[in-house]
């Protein structure tokens, strides 16, 4: 078994949970209204449309983080026997995707978003692999 696939396949999935968790308790609980399941208070910036799309898209990132960890993980332990050529593409797309993600993220929030720091080590996890 790679133990830094393996690692960064538990970090990807651990930050998909946390991404979505943290996203319901800080941001989308103010925003919904009678218990419904998806948000959709407005407010004078967003319409109720665009709160929707905000949800959609924060947990669909959460679902990409969750699956692409399961790869990671199973990758992890089958690397030897699948063809290196096949798991050198999928390994440098989830790595260039992860890179790609962090500089989105430190270029965006200045900084001051965590997340950046996850995916740049999840990034280099996989590319010392």
């Amino acid at each position: 078994m790679n133990s830094l696939l393996f690692t960064a396949g538990i970090l990807c999935f651990l930050l998909g949970i946390i991404h979505s968790i943290l996203g319901e308790v800080l941001i989308f609980k103010n925003l919904r209204e009678d218990g419904a399941i998806v948000p959709s208070k407005q407010n004078p910036d967003l319409k109720s449309r665009h709160i929707h799309i905000l949800w959609g898209t924060w947990h669909l990132a959460t679902i990409f983080g969750i699956f692409i960890g399961i790869l990671l993980l199973k990758i992890s332990k089958l690397q030897d026997a699948l063809s290196n050529n096949f798991i050198e593409t999928i390994l440098s797309t989830i790595s260039f995707t992860m890179f790609g993600g962090a500089f989105l993220i430190l270029f965006a929030t200045k900084g001051k978003h965590p997340g950046w720091v996850v995916l740049l080590l999840i990034a280099l996890l996989i590319q010392f692999s």
